[in-house]
């Protein structure tokens, strides 16, 4: 059984759940899941969890995204992107410099709306279902950051930008922002994601590549994948800790004669304890000089391993037709 990461450069025309099934039957894998919903039309990278590691797809979703997306000026759709119906259509006069001072203005923190066609949930239903039913969708601005957001070509009505932003940031939204900022409106013709938190475009292997040696040689472990820091622990504590042993601090760093607390914990205070070998053991933070359990991996960790799979469940059963690149994440 395959346990770790394996980043997909995902094809045009597939949803992040149809490829996870595809990569599934390759590799014969029982379990997987991916970090990331990306739209049928987009391609790039989908990182796609297997064994163990569908008890990372959590910590997978909340990293920063990049993109190179192409809109078309003049015309917007109610998908916001080129698979919706024509809303509206306006001729297109706009100078390349107003497009680039457009694009520095997004630049930054602020609020975004995102899509009625998305995957949103309200009372347990998709908010694109209710929209291809008819109904009236309105859902409430979210804060997002824009890091980056160049222009890499611009030939009317057409242009490419990239752009590197927070989770849960829209490309969809931002094209049609963009549009409305010069006057003409727009929507998203394609879109690429290069990047997915540590996981860059050149890590990525195409779908039809994708065998059981291919995704040996390419397969991102579960401590590289987490990107935390990292704690090892003698073989003494290796039961405590998989049997979810609260152990403090101290006890760590008497061990390894190291400091108590990690030098640079990552998100939210989180770290990883692995043994000698550097196999993932535990997910963990620090709270009131003792360790608190996020995730355990290996023996003893039954219960935290169903939890942790329902959520990797919920990451790949993104719907075939309905969310952006980065809705769920």
């Amino acid at each position: 059984m395959l346990d770790g990461v394996l980043v997909l450069d995902k094809p045009a025309g597939l949803s992040s759940a149809a490829a996870v099934d595809r990569v599934k039957r390759a590799l014969d894998a029982e379990r997987a899941g991916h970090g990331g919903t990306l739209d049928p039309i987009a391609t790039g990278v989908l990182p796609i969890c297997l064994g163990v590691a569908t008890k990372l797809a959590q910590y997978l979703l909340a990293d920063d995204k990049a993109y190179e997306a192409e809109g078309v000026l003049g015309i917007a759709t109610d998908t916001l992107d080129r698979t919706g119906k024509i809303v509206a259509e306006r001729p297109v006069a706009i100078a390349e410099a107003a497009l680039r001072a457009a694009l520095a203005r997004r630049v930054g923190e602020q609020e975004q709306t995102p899509p009625a066609f998305s995957a949103i949930k309200q009372d347990g239903v998709r908010m694109y279902r209710r929209a291809r039913a008819g109904e009236a969708v309105r859902l409430e601005p979210r804060r997002i950051r824009i890091d980056r957001l160049e222009l890499i070509a611009f030939e009317p009505p057409r242009f490419r930008i990239a752009v590197a932003c927070s989770k849960g940031t829209y490309i969809r939204s931002l094209v049609a922002d963009l549009g409305a900022d010069v006057g003409c409106g727009a929507h998203l013709a394609e879109l690429r994601r290069t990047r997915s938190g540590r996981f860059g475009i050149e890590d990525a292997i195409p779908l039809e590549r994708v065998t059981p040696e291919t995704a040996a040689a390419h397969l991102v472990s579960l401590t590289v994948a987490t990107g935390l820091p990292v704690i090892a622990v003698r073989a003494a504590l290796v039961g405590p800790v998989r049997s979810g042993v609260q152990l403090p601090l101290a006890v760590l760093g008497a061990e390894l004669a190291a400091p108590a607390e990690p030098a640079a914990p990552g998100p939210a205070g989180r770290f990883q304890l692995v043994d000698e070998a550097g196999r993932l053991l535990a997910i963990v933070r620090a709270e009131g000089g003792r360790v608190i359990y996020d995730r355990v991996f290996g023996a003893g960790a039954g219960a935290a391993e169903g939890a942790a799979e329902g959520a990797a469940e919920g990451a790949a059963e993104g719907p075939a037709e309905g969310p952006d690149d980065a809705a769920n994440a």
